[in-house]
C-alpha cells in the first residue's frame, strides 16, 4: 500500500508517519473549517438575491451548529468503530453534497435542510474530535502541540477561506464561491484516500514517543468500540469537572463560531466596512489565532491548563466589550483582532488536557465530544440570538456585550477546578485504569 511504503521511506529518514496523519487531518479540517465558515459570508448576498431576513437565515445556521456539536461525541463513536478514514470520507462527501445542492435552493426551508441540516451532520462527523482521535491515537508525547497544531487548523481554513469567498462572491456571485469550496473538500477527498490511516499498526508502527514494545496504548485505544456516547456520557455526567467544562465550553462556542464567525461580516456592514474588508479582518484573527493556538498547545504541556483558560476567557471577554467602542477604524479593529485572535480557539488545548487526565486516553475523544457538544450549543444560541438581536432590536451589540459578559463568567468559572481536588480526581482516574 501506498501509505505504508511512504511510512516506511519516512522512518528511514527518522520522521514518524504520525505527522503524516497530522498533516492530512490538518488539511481535513481546515477545509471543513471553510464550509463552516462560508455562509456567514454568505448572509448579505442571500439577503440581497432572496429578500431572506437575517433571522431566517441564522436559524438555518443556528441548526448546523447545533448539529455540528450533537454530532461529536457520535462522531467519535462512528471513528471508534470504523476507522478515522472511512468517517472523514464519508463527512467529505456529505458537506460537498448539501453545498452542491444549495446551488439551485430558491426558499428558506432548502437553505435549513442543506445548510443547516446536512452541512451540521457533514462538518460534525469530523469537527474537533477527529483532531483529538489523531493526537491521542498516534502521539504519546507532543500530544499538547499536535491538538495546537490541528485546532489551528480552523483558523487556517478561515485566513484562506474568508476574504476569497468575500471576493468571489462580491464579483462572480455566491454561487461560484460555494463552487470553489466544493472543488476543495474533493482535492481533500482523494488525500483522505490517499493517505489517511487509522492506528499507527496499520502501517507497521508505534504511536510517536511510544518506546517499541509498549503496547499499554495500542490496548487501550481498542476499548472505546464497546463503550457508546450515552454510557460516556452518564459517567462523566456524575462529575462535577465534566459540568464546568461543558459550561465554559458553551460560553466558548457562543463567543466565537456562533458571533463572530457567523455575524461580524453583517456587523460591520452596518458600520459602513465592506464585506471584503471585514473579512480581512477575519483573516487576520485567523492569523493570531495560528499562533495562538499553538502557543497554547505548547504551553498546556507544561503549565496549569486551568490558569490558561482564566486568562483565555478573561481576555476574550474583554476584547468583546471593546468590540463595540473601536469605531470600526482600522487601528480600533486591528488592536480587536490582535487580541480577540490570540485566543480564538487557543481555550482547546487546554480543555482536552483537561478531559484527557481526569477520564483517561480510552475515553477522551467520546468525552470531549459530549463537552464540545456543548461549544456549539452555545454557537446555535448565539448566531440565533444575534440574528434576532439584529432583526428586532435593530442592532447586533445586546448580543456583543452579553457574549463579553459570558467570557468573563467562564474565567471564573475555570478556577473552580482546584488542584486539590483536581489531584484527587486524577488519582481516582489512574486507579480505574488500572483496576
Amino acid at each position: 500500500m501506498m501509505s505504508s511504503r511512504l511510512a516506511a521511506a519516512l522512518a528511514r529518514r527518522r520522521v514518524h508517519y504520525g505527522w503524516m496523519i497530522a498533516g492530512v487531518t490538518f488539511l481535513t479540517m481546515l477545509v471543513t473549517a471553510g464550509a463552516v465558515g462560508a455562509p456567514g459570508v454568505l448572509i448579505l448576498p442571500l439577503q440581497k438575491e432572496f429578500g431572506w431576513q437575517n433571522a431566517e437565515i441564522s436559524s438555518a445556521l443556528g441548526i448546523r451548529f447545533l448539529l455540528f456539536g450533537l454530532m461529536a461525541p457520535f462522531a467519535a463513536a462512528l471513528i471508534n468503530r470504523f476507522g478515522m478514514r472511512r468517517i472523514a470520507l464519508s463527512a467529505l462527501l456529505l458537506i460537498a453534497a448539501g453545498l452542491l445542492l444549495s446551488l439551485a435552493m430558491t426558499r428558506v426551508w432548502q437553505l435549513v435542510l442543506l445548510w443547516g441540516v446536512v452541512i451540521g451532520l457533514g462538518t460534525g462527523l469530523t469537527a474537533l474530535v477527529l483532531g483529538v482521535t489523531v493526537a491521542t491515537r498516534w502521539f504519546s508525547t507532543r500530544r499538547g502541540l499536535v491538538t495546537g497544531l490541528l485546532t489551528a487548523s480552523s483558523a487556517t481554513g478561515q485566513l484562506l477561506f474568508l476574504p476569497l469567498l468575500a471576493s468571489v462572491s462580491e464579483r462572480l456571485g455566491w454561487r461560484p464561491a460555494v463552487a470553489m469550496v466544493c472543488g476543495a473538500l474533493a482535492l481533500t477527498a482523494f488525500a483522505v484516500l490517499a493517505f489517511m490511516r487509522d492506528r499507527p499498526a496499520d502501517v507497521g508502527q508505534q504511536p510517536f514517543g511510544q518506546a517499541a514494545g509498549d503496547d499499554a496504548a495500542n490496548v487501550a485505544a481498542t476499548i472505546p468500540a464497546q463503550i457508546t456516547p450515552w454510557h460516556a456520557l452518564r459517567e462523566a455526567s456524575r462529575t462535577g469537572v465534566f459540568w464546568v467544562l461543558f459550561g465554559t465550553f458553551f460560553i466558548c462556542g457562543a463567543s466565537t463560531n456562533g458571533l463572530i464567525q457567523t455575524h461580524f461580516i453583517p456587523l460591520c456592514a452596518d458600520f459602513g466596512l465592506p464585506a471584503v474588508g471585514a473579512a480581512s479582518v477575519l483573516a487576520a484573527m485567523g492569523m493570531f489565532d495560528i499562533v495562538g493556538t499553538i502557543g497554547s498547545g505548547w504551553l498546556s504541556d507544561r503549565y496549569d491548563s486551568r490558569w490558561l483558560l482564566f486568562w483565555y476567557y478573561g481576555l476574550r471577554g474583554l476584547s468583546l466589550m471593546y468590540l463595540p467602542f473601536s469605531d470600526f477604524t482600522f487601528y480600533g479593529l486591528s488592536l480587536f483582532a490582535l487580541f480577540y485572535g490570540l485566543d480564538w480557539i487557543a481555550t482547546v488545548p487546554p480543555t482536552v488536557k483537561l478531559t484527557v487526565t481526569r477520564f483517561g486516553r480510552e475515553r477522551a475523544n467520546l468525552v470531549f465530544g459530549w463537552i464540545f457538544a456543548g461549544h456549539q450549543l452555545g454557537a446555535a444560541t448565539a448566531a440565533f440570538g444575534a440574528g434576532v438581536s439584529r432583526t428586532v432590536l435593530l442592532s447586533y451589540l445586546p448580543a456583543f456585550f452579553a457574549a463579553g459578559a459570558l467570557c468573563l463568567i467562564a474565567a471564573v468559572l475555570i478556577l473552580t477546578l482546584g488542584d486539590r481536588s483536581e489531584r484527587k480526581r486524577q488519582g481516582v482516574a489512574v486507579a480505574r485504569a488500572a483496576a
